[in-house]
């Protein structure tokens, strides 16, 4: 009874012998042991299935001539540097087998070779090409490890551009507004943190979506006391891109901070209820509400700042509609929806 896996990672077999049906004879054992192989009794067998990228080759003494090696050669000078081409040769007793092992050596040195002398039994040759296949699984799983490290590579080389985009964008319109290095340092340094938070819950998440209430919480929790939520928060749970939470979770930074500066936070009794929704009809948008209450009279300002400029920027561009900004006199509101298939990760 065969206890090798049955795998269907694991590749397959060519077999070239074209004297007394050995290939079909091969053949036929290998298929019994639920190995898939293909035979190839002519040349041009041979160049056809080379196309197709057997994981082991086997090959017996006769089929050995100075075609069969050139083809065999131009295979193995294709391969990529993970793959090791296993190749079994059957030979003869009566071969010179050094001769023909040095040969070998010489024009396939991108192979691992493997000498066998006939007559061999079929468990023989079977445990050897098992064996074999594993040795190529195992190549494979490197190459997939060498090519996932190469994508990771390339992502983080992604990840820091873009927060270093971010970062420079921050500052610049940070500065612009600044009217004081204090201010300048204590602005940005907040904003900084800002991204800080949003990094860190994407972190958690694992990958390249966030849950909206993990961004969300992560930038409301430090304004919220155990004892008094100054910012209400509630809204269902739902997956959005890292983007996307980063965009929202930076908006929200500058709406608190205006709000301490300025709105219903600078007021001991004041508060914000921060809420967001998706329809329930099927259209799935997304709406976000921001409303101050119990702040100071609200006045419309004569001069549009660098958090209002950033929020009615991001937002428009994430949302796809301009958000809705109102100076009420008993408090500042702002809402904005869209659609939720613009916040995903695959857009």
């Amino acid at each position: 009874m065969n206890d090798f896996p049955v795998d269907s990672e694991l590749d397959w077999v060519l077999v070239l012998a074209p004297f007394r049906k050995d290939a079909d004879y091969v053949a036929a054992f290998l298929r019994e042991q639920k190995i898939d192989v293909k035979a190839a009794k002519a040349d041009g067998d041979l160049v056809e299935h080379l196309a197709l990228s057997p994981g082991i080759i086997v090959i017996t003494h006769e089929a050995l001539n100075p075609q069969v090696i050139v083809r065999i050669t131009t295979h193995l000078a294709e391969q990529p540097d993970w793959s090791e081409v296993p190749i079994i040769i059957l030979l003869e007793r009566t071969a010179p087998i050094e001769r023909i092992r040095n040969q070998l050596l010489t024009s396939w040195p991108g192979s691992r070779l493997l000498f066998y002398t006939r007559p061999i039994a079929p468990l023989e040759l079977v445990n050897g090409i098992q064996s074999n296949l594993l040795v190529r699984l195992r190549q494979r799983q490197v190459r997939d490890s060498i090519e996932r490290e190469r994508e990771l590579r390339l992502e983080l080389n992604h990840r820091v551009k873009n927060i270093l985009a971010s970062v420079t964008s921050i500052f610049q319109m940070t500065r612009r507004g600044a009217t004081s290095v204090e201010g300048l340092a204590s602005d940005f340094a907040g904003r900084l943190q800002a991204l800080s938070n949003v990094h860190s819950a994407v972190f958690e998440a694992g990958g390249a979506e966030v849950w909206l209430s993990a961004a969300i919480d992560l930038t409301v929790s430090p304004y919220n006391s155990a004892g008094a939520s100054r910012i209400n928060v509630s809204g269902p749970d739902i997956v959005v891109s890292r983007d996307a939470g980063t965009a929202i979770a930076l908006c929200l930074h500058e709406l608190i901070t205006n709000a301490i500066k300025y709105g219903a936070l600078s007021h001991p009794d004041g508060h914000v209820d921060l809420l967001w929704s998706v329809a329930a009809n099927g259209s799935s948008e997304l709406s976000l509400s921001w409303t101050e209450v119990g702040g100071p009279a609200v006045q419309e300002p004569t001069r549009q700042g660098y958090g209002t400029r950033y929020v009615r920027s991001a937002l428009g561009s994430l949302f796809g509609t301009v958000p809705e900004i109102i100076f009420a006199p008993g408090g500042f509101r702002l809402s904005v929806s869209g659609s939720l298939s613009r916040m995903s990760a695959q857009k």
